[in-house]
């Protein structure tokens, strides 16, 4: 079997390949060739998998993009995307040699982290990837979605006033998808920018309508807030579905009370029986924002993006922190055959990471360092699962200070 990079003439040969080790046959691209999926493959980044004889049995490639770090730190990431292997040669080493080769060159391109969304849980884990973020859909029924006004004092949310719904010092406005291109793609990169776990989104992606709603160009409302200078500082992508549902595809706010102004007014749509929000963080206050907390029906609670460090000391020092103290790391990493020891020393928001042969205070899987490392998931609950080892009482609560986010990280970009 070969392993090798294709080029932008691999491109259908690459589709097809993809396409069949799922069962599926590729959609028809607009006039100019956008409006599908994979419509922004980077071809420079793109595997194939070939028998002896030539024939193309997988495929594996990768996006370059920004990851936000704790600390709103912006560091590049290997997106790692259509990976498929034919069924014909499925376990027979191909995904793990195509995962293998990848790796190799994401760090050849100086990438210290590599994601990816896992279509299924048990295949990613074995190749060093942990679940990092993670979403869920929130379903409120239109006659119990009231929303309160906010009891503490000195909070700037207030009722709308005027004919467009807003925060008492904004606006909305609703437009087609069509109309709003260039607001989406500044509003979003504002916001990936101070979220962490957020990725961002390219303007090729934009420029060729690649992805989900409401980076495709599939018809789309889209509910635009300005501030009181008129300046767009929020979104929301809608459409009305079957049984009088309104799903959101996704909300951006600059800050919480233009996403509260966005759900108000999308709660309060004419002819709607319930909204569906998709892509709603664990810890949202918009749960809690409803006057019946009852009313908001949590669904489909799922990982979102898994993360892969292949350079530990660089990673552990590109991310913020907001706690000091030490840790001495055992990790073990036996896809790529490698094994280190690090003391991490946190001093004013800034970490150093170096190897050390001192005992160590937390032995763990460089996967379940994938799943810390963003702050979403505490290493102390990794601890009472049996993944991390805690080589002494302290170790566990110490580690969930230091690896604390400002906010949960999160992440509503799909690839």
């Amino acid at each position: 079997m070969e392993i090798r990079p294709t080029t932008d003439q691999d491109f259908d040969v690459f589709v097809d390949t993809l396409h069949a080790a799922f069962g599926r046959f590729p959609e028809t691209p607009n006039e100019g060739g956008g409006g599908v999926w994979w419509a922004a493959l980077e071809m420079d980044r793109g595997l194939l998998a070939l028998t002896a004889d030539g024939r193309p049995v997988g495929t594996a490639a990768a996006y370059s993009f920004e990851l936000t770090l704790p600390g709103e730190t912006l560091v590049p990431a290997a997106g790692v995307t259509a990976v498929g292997v034919l069924p014909s040669h499925r376990r027979q080493g191909v995904l793990s040699a195509m995962m293998r080769h990848q790796l190799t060159e994401v760090r050849a391109r100086g990438e210290f982290l590599s994601v990816l969304l896992c279509t299924e849980a048990l295949i990613y884990r074995r190749f060093g990837y942990g679940p990092a973020t993670y979403t869920a859909q929130l379903t409120v029924p239109r006659h119990r979605g009231a929303l309160t006004l906010p009891r503490a004092r000195g909070t700037a949310d207030a009722p709308a006033t005027g004919s467009d719904t807003g925060t008492g010092t904004g606006t909305i406005e609703v437009l087609r998808r069509a109309e709003c291109g260039e607001i989406l793609e500044e509003v979003y990169d504002r916001y990936r920018r101070a979220q962490p776990g957020a990725l961002s989104r390219p303007h090729r992606w934009w420029a060729v309508g690649a992805g989900q709603p409401p980076i495709s160009p599939a018809p789309r409302y889209v509910a635009v807030h300005r501030d009181a200078d008129g300046v767009p500082d929020g979104y929301a992508s809608y459409s009305m579905g079957e049984s009088e549902t309104l799903t959101v595809d996704e909300t951006i706010a600059t800050d919480d009370a233009v996403y509260t102004a966005l759900a108000r007014f999308v709660l309060g749509h004419d002819l709607v029986a319930k909204v569906v929000f998709k892509h709603v963080p664990h810890d949202h206050p918009l749960r809690w924002q409803l006057a019946d907390f009852r009313a908001g029906e949590v669904s489909g609670d799922m990982d979102w993006l898994w993360v892969r460090l292949l350079d530990v000391p660089r990673a552990l020092t590109a991310r913020g922190w907001f706690t000091d103290g030490e840790l001495v790391l055992d990790v073990d990493d036996p896809f790529l055959g490698e094994h280190g020891r690090y003391l991490l020393t946190v001093r004013d928001n800034k970490a150093d990471c170096v190897p050390t042969d001192r005992e160590p205070d937390l032995s763990l899987d460089v996967s379940d360092l994938g799943s810390i490392y963003l702050g979403g998931t505490a290493p102390s609950t990794l601890v009472r699962a049996g993944h991390i080892r805690a080589h002494n009482p302290d170790a566990a609560t110490l580690a969930d200070a230091l690896f604390r986010a400002e906010r949960s990280p999160h992440c509503l970009h799909w690839f």
